[in-house]
């Protein structure tokens, strides 16, 4: 109970009960903790919510287990074989722009190690590998006029000796690495890289489209748009005005995403017969309160703003009401005469939507959003007048912007289903960073895995997401882009201070290996597994009642 707390009096209050001493009687009142604390002696600890229980069962039976790297991130080799500069190879050797000054001009040195990352993949039992093309490699200046056969071919030897290992190639048209050259002339803010981009996608399903039959136009334009045009975080680090050019440089990815798989229809689906479609990454927003209204409206403008600025024109047909909303009315508040959101005319709009096969995922944590107001200022984040903070209960990881929250995939995945139509579902990029000391019994990411794709299975099998596959971000250690090698991903660690660029395998990998095996989570009620390769009794499904969204 509340008492006499020393040199403070009766300022401070630390009891379970209110002690109200300006009454002569003293009077004890229950307060909320002692409700708390009586059910936690009552149950003899935290018993985990219902939706944070483990659910038992499988995916369906030709799910896609999948992991995923990027060219720049692993391929060094960067100015080998005819291969052309890159927006990123500009960025990263430009001083102070990296962590460390890292690069990736040798990186994991994939390049020149394809058999050993065959090896990897064939160790952790994928039945699919999501890779990116270097643009810069195969067209040095970004254009059809200069093929560079070398690049072509080394691309070649990479789908065959996937397909001779039983792995699918899984194959990303475009992860952030413009040729400089096209960068040159505007990059995403110049229109005609419509037409460059469609060129180019054009010329990978003549030369792949025939053994690979999983297409991803574009990895995450909110990324390529928001830090690469607006903030300058990232390549090509355009940050000059950053009340418009985003706007612009995403308006143009989503015509180039739209044009490509137009190209992959109209000429390739017949015979290739193969699925094409884009990777939207997003966070999932919780209102900091969900009993106020305007942190409930500020959540949802969160999602308008983020995985709606593609979604919606893709699945939907056209910018999310919100966003048109609220940028053109401060737009003309600052005295300008249009929005800075640019305008998708009725012909592009009919152009745009049903540009996909499936619903590629990038998710990788979770908000509380609450609205700001921004005055006057003109940006992204004024836009969308709200701001964001983490629940100081989710787990840390190596990055500081990821925090784990695997409740916010379930519920990002049933937002998927209700607001575009329950497309199918790939999850093309989930994981966890860390990054200090290097630690191979890495049990941080087994736990991250089992929680996550739990709440996978459970969207699929209890909310009926048309969920198709999960990718694992990432198979080994690499440049974390801006990060440089400080963060690390991988089930695989890269010692990148050694000239051969050993990998080396870490605990997360067989827990991995198990899940892909399994093909879900199998009830220890009826025996072991026959592909198991441990108990999933032993492993780290450890009661986080304290992982849950915060309640009010």
């Amino acid at each position: 109970m509340d008492s006499f707390e020393w040199l403070h009096g009766y300022v401070y209050a630390f009891g379970l009960y209110h002690v109200d001493f300006n009454d002569p009687n003293r009077p004890r009142t229950p307060k909320y903790s002692s409700y708390i604390y009586s059910q936690i002696i009552n149950n003899n600890g935290l018993p985990v919510p219902e939706e944070e229980k483990i659910m038992w069962g499988h995916f369906r039976e030709d799910f896609l287990w999948s992991s995923s790297t990027s060219a720049y991130q692993i391929e060094g080799a960067w100015t080998a074989d005819g291969k052309g500069l890159s927006i990123w190879d500009t960025f990263s050797h430009t001083l102070g722009k990296v962590a460390n000054n890292d690069n990736g001009d040798i990186s994991c040195d994939s390049y020149n190690k394809l058999d050993v990352d065959i090896g990897l993949l064939k160790q952790i039992k994928v039945s699919h590998y999501r890779f990116s093309i270097s643009w810069p490699r195969v067209l040095p200046d970004g254009t059809i006029h200069n093929i560079n056969e070398a690049g072509i071919n080394y691309y070649q030897r990479v789908i065959d000796a996937l397909l001779a290992a039983n792995i699918q190639p899984q194959i990303t048209l475009y992860h952030w690495d413009l040729p400089q050259a096209l960068e040159d002339e505007g990059g995403w803010l110049n229109e005609t890289i419509v037409d460059r981009f469609s060129d180019y996608a054009d010329l990978l399903f003549s030369r792949f489209g025939q053994k690979v039959k999983l297409w991803i136009t574009i990895n995450e334009a909110y990324i390529v748009a928001l830090l690469g045009y607006g903030y300058g975080s990232f390549a090509p680090g355009i940050n000059r005005d950053p009340s418009t050019l985003q706007y612009v440089a995403a308006h143009n990815i989503i015509k180039a995403h739209a044009e490509a798989w137009h190209v992959y229809n109209d000429k390739y689906r017949a015979e290739q017969k193969g699925l094409i479609s884009i990777t939207i990454n997003s966070e999932w927003a919780e209102p900091r309160n969900p009993f106020k209204q305007e942190d409930i409206d500020g959540a949802k403008r969160y999602m308008d703003f983020f995985i709606g600025w593609f979604a919606n024109p893709i699945f939907n047909g056209d910018y999310t009401e919100s966003m048109k909303k609220y940028i053109l009315e401060r737009s003309l508040a600052a005295g300008l005469e249009k929005s800075r959101l640019p305008e998708f005319t009725p012909a592009e709009i009919a152009r745009i939507k049903g540009t996909h096969d499936f619903f590629g995922l990038n998710y990788y944590t979770s908000v509380l959003v609450f609205p700001v107001d921004f005055g006057n200022t003109l940006n992204y984040d004024a836009d969308r007048g709200v701001a964001f903070i983490h629940d100081r209960t989710w787990l840390d990881t190596g990055s500081s912007w990821l925090k784990m929250a695997p409740l916010g995939f379930r519920r990002i995945l049933k937002y998927i289903k209700d607001e575009y139509g329950n497309p199918p579902v790939i999850v093309t990029e989930n994981g966890l960073s860390e990054n200090g000391p290097i630690d191979l019994n890495d049990e941080h990411r087994s736990y991250f895995y089992e929680n996550h794709v739990n709440q996978l299975l459970k969207a699929y099998l209890v909310d009926g997401v048309d969920v198709r596959g999960y990718t694992a971000w990432s198979l080994m250690d690499n440049l974390e882009w801006a990060a440089g090698y400080s963060e690390r991903f991988g089930f695989f660690y890269v010692n990148h201070s050694h000239p051969d660029r050993p990998r080396t395998p870490k605990a997360s990998v067989s827990y991995y290996t198990t899940l892909v095996n399994c093909n879900g989570f199998p009830d220890p009620a009826e025996g072991p597994h026959e592909q198991m390769l441990g108990s999933f009794s032993k492993t780290l499904f450890i009661p986080f009642a304290f992982l849950s969204f915060r309640t009010f």
